[in-house]
């Protein structure tokens, strides 16, 4: 791997997660999957609910969730602003296990197009912290 690194700043509406330079950024678009290097074109884009993927200089693995947002990318600067991120280390598994549950029983029963509009983004949401921890610990095994 290359040396060239870039700086990466992930904000949500609270705080600062992250700000420092990695080698490598996964994040999922709109349209899939992106892995942003050093030098990458300009960017700017809706990002999903789900889970960022930071690769560090010294080739460690950083995995944080968030809740959709947006990422600019500049050659040698990613930013990514969301509305909720955190650490994968800092998820509650069991209340995620448990909002995903309680956003599908809504969805089953006869719910207002206001309440399934909430109860689908509190599944995805849900769904999302739990595909970042289930990244996380298949990392840890490796």
């Amino acid at each position: 791997m290359s040396n060239v690194s870039m700086r990466i700043d992930i904000v949500s509406a609270e705080k600062q997660i992250f700000s420092g330079e990695a080698i490598m950024v996964f994040v999922t678009g709109e349209l899939g999957e992106l892995g942003i290097a050093p030098g990458h074109s300009q960017l700017l884009t809706n990002i999903q609910p789900g889970y960022i993927r930071l690769i560090q200089k010294d080739n460690r693995e950083e995995v944080f969730y968030i809740s959709g947002g947006m990422l600019e990318v500049q050659p040698y600067i990613v930013s990514i602003l969301a509305d909720t991120a955190m650490r994968a280390d800092d998820i509650d598994e069991a209340s995620a296990v448990q909002a995903k549950e309680q956003a599908q029983k809504a969805l089953a029963g006869k719910i207002s197009a206001i309440d399934f509009a909430r109860a689908t983004a509190e599944l995805a949401e849900a769904a999302a912290q739990i595909r970042a921890l289930q990244h996380l610990r298949k990392r840890i095994k490796h």
